[in-house]
């Protein structure tokens, strides 16, 4: 009753919708009335009216809805999209007609991939009771087929009119959309997807509450229990390390059932046909047909624009733990392998992909250091919660959404308190080609700028910063000048900025202006949607001969819009002028370093103007009104003395 429930929440309200499509004459319309009739029918029309079988018709307790169709040129266009509408699509030939068998691989096959389904697809032979007694075994005809096309989940003949195997086509067919096989086991290499081992084993380490590396004889009937509602007899436990212990020795030691033998199970129930068993654990567990955590276990996250999300203490305190837990050698470092290690349990690396794959230090074995991983997850927090949330979840963190983050306040807030609480600050980076801006990350993650990866769009680096006695994580966006329109087309673009450096080559002219436009840009946009940020001017390549210049209108922009003056910094020298403390120090001083443009100029002058009016004339109220307070005061003790 639990996996039919577990089934019945996936399949949603309406149920499972299966699509019949095939060859005129193949059966089609006869199927559908048969199933729901248990009758072959004498007149059958050309094509039924959506037909629906009661969720008690199969163990799962699923409503279907079977979908009739017609394959004629005329009805293309509803075809397709009753097929881009179908959880499975039950594919027909006619037994008798061996070309209808071809057009499945010639035509109706191929068309269904054209279309981009993701739907199982159920081969299925009508009108067995005509089959050509001579004609070879189902097996052997569909086997080079369902090796071509591996979205068909499994093949059947069945008559109509005998009453054969009718109700076991649709019965297939809701197995494959509620406990299907494409995502547990490749056909081909006949093992476990990746996956599915992966929950599977974060399963297993839930389930051994002793970590002694193997499911004792409770911890079997605990998992039993949890999953089925059903403890297991002591005989049972026995007979299910008797098979496991004669096909995999190693799958059973002293202290019970161990990972091996748990995979090797649920690849030997799949191979029986028993995929339910399988999925009931799984989703048990909270996963859903993608092998990942269902949604509604991630809570949704409401927040402003320009609040993010930070890791509370409780979050650092467990993911300093699970470091040191799979820092095997002891070396202060997660290497690659390590790393992979930790993340086995989830459903892959997520720091596999950009913008998490060189984003953080490393040292000259590619380990990363325990301020890198913080670094890399506070990163992942700050972009993707939800998805660090999951992945806190994958690696064994018990707490709830509320002791795993914080949501900071807003920054416009914090520009009007003058001082924020924000412990990560997200810094964008901004300049031309070749000024350096990548050479400026890279220097960050202690790094020469020849180590950069090659990375198409945005770059980020990650890192720790000590100022003042405390450590603050700063996080840098690199911005591609040719993403800063794009990027400015979003009126909410700046508000995850807590700070903005514009880097120019003090080498080039050339280079100078076109940041100082950039400045002008990005300043322009915050006035003009209220997200402004403090911003910092670079020179870069210091060790270089200075263009005369540009020196001198970086200066003279900079007082003009009220910001500090540009930073020289050297990569190549590492005379870095301690600039990533002033970036963090500008950050934490979100109502100072705020560039201002002409035209905010003169809108702030504006404002100004008006307010002094405003006061003048409600000081002038003020008065009259006191004035003629008086007078009438004066008015009423005059008539009484007289």
């Amino acid at each position: 009753m639990a996996a039919a429930a577990t089934a019945a929440n996936l399949a949603g309200k309406q149920g499972v919708r299966v699509v019949v499509i095939g060859d005129p004459g193949t059966g089609k319309s006869s199927l559908v009335v048969s199933v729901a009739t248990e009758a072959f029918p004498e007149n059958v029309p050309r094509v039924m009216p959506p037909t629906r079988l009661p969720a008690d018709y199969f163990p799962d307790r699923v409503p279907i809805t079977i979908v009739d169709t017609s394959s004629s040129p005329e009805h293309r266009a509803k075809l397709i999209a009753e097929c881009q509408a179908a959880d499975a699509v039950v594919l027909t030939y006619a037994c008798d007609r061996p070309a209808t068998l071809e057009r499945l691989s010639t035509f109706w096959l191929p068309e269904l991939r054209r279309l981009q389904l993701k739907a199982p697809v159920i081969v299925v032979g009508c009108k067995l009771d005509l089959r050509d007694e001579q004609q070879v075994s189902l097996e052997q005809v569909m086997a080079p087929i369902m090796q071509t096309f591996r979205e068909i989940e499994t093949c059947i003949e069945c008559s109509a009119l005998r009453q054969i195997q009718v109700p076991e086509v649709f019965y297939y067919a809701q197995k494959a959309v509620l406990h299907p096989t494409a995502p547990l086991f490749d056909q081909e290499a006949q093992s476990l997807k990746p996956r599915c081992v992966r929950a599977l084993k974060r399963i297993f380490i839930l389930c051994d509450h002793d970590r002694d590396g193997a499911l004792s004889d409770v911890e079997l009937n605990d998992f039993q229990v949890k999953c089925f509602n059903a403890p297991l007899q002591p005989t049972e436990i026995a007979g299910v390390k008797r098979v496991v212990q004669e096909k995999m020795p190693e799958g059973v030691n002293d202290n019970g059932l161990t990972l091996t033998g748990f995979l090797f199970l649920h690849a030997l129930f799949i191979e029986k046909g028993r995929l339910e068993t399988t999925w009931t654990v799984l989703r048990k567990f909270g996963y859903d047909n993608e092998i990942k955590l269902r949604d509604d276990l991630i809570p949704t996250i409401k927040r402003a624009p320009d609040q993010t999300l930070e890791l509370t203490g409780q979050a650092i305190d467990f993911l300093r733990g699970i470091f040191n837990m799979f820092d095997t050698d002891n070396d202060d470092a997660l290497l690659p392998a390590e790393l992979d290690d930790l993340f086995s349990t989830a459903p892959e690396n997520p720091w596999s992909n950009n913008p998490y794959v060189d984003c953080a230090e490393r040292n000259v074995l590619g380990g990363l250091s325990l301020e890198g991983f913080i670094s890399k997850w506070a990163l992942m927090t700050l972009l993707d919660p939800a998805n660090s949330f999951a992945n806190l979840i994958y690696v064994g963190y018990s707490g709830d959404f509320g002791s795993a983050f914080t949501t900071m306040r807003k920054r416009r807030v914090d520009r009007k308190k003058q001082q924020t609480q924000r412990n990560v600050f997200q810094c964008y980076v901004f300049g031309p080609r070749g000024a350096g801006k990548t050479a400026l990350l890279q220097s960050f993650l202690g790094r020469q700028p020849s180590d950069a990866l090659p990375m198409n769009g945005e770059r980020f680096a990650a890192n720790t910063v000590e100022l003042s006695g405390s450590r603050k994580t700063l996080v840098f966006r690199e911005i591609p000048e040719d993403d800063v329109r794009p990027l400015l087309a979003d009126r909410e673009s700046l508000a995850p900025c807590d700070v903005a450096v514009f880097v120019y080559d003090s080498c080039d002219e050339f280079s100078w202006q076109r940041t100082r436009d950039l400045l002008v840009e990005v300043a322009t946009h915050g006035e003009n949607t209220g997200y402004e940020v403090p911003c910092l001017i670079v020179a870069a390549k210091d060790d270089l001969d200075q263009s005369p210049l540009a020196l001198q209108e970086s200066t003279r922009v900079s007082q003009d819009m009220g910001i500090e003056m540009p930073i020289p910094i050297s990569v190549r020298l590492r005379d870095l002028n301690n600039i990533f403390c002033r970036i963090v120090h500008a950050a934490q001083q979100p109502h100072l370093s705020i560039p201002e443009t002409e035209a905010g100029k003169t809108r702030r002058q504006y404002r100004q103007l008006l307010n002094r009016s405003l006061m003048v004339v409600s000081v002038g109220a003020a008065v009259a009104v006191v004035g003629i307070a008086a007078y009438r005061v004066y008015a009423a003790r005059k008539n009484t003395s007289s």
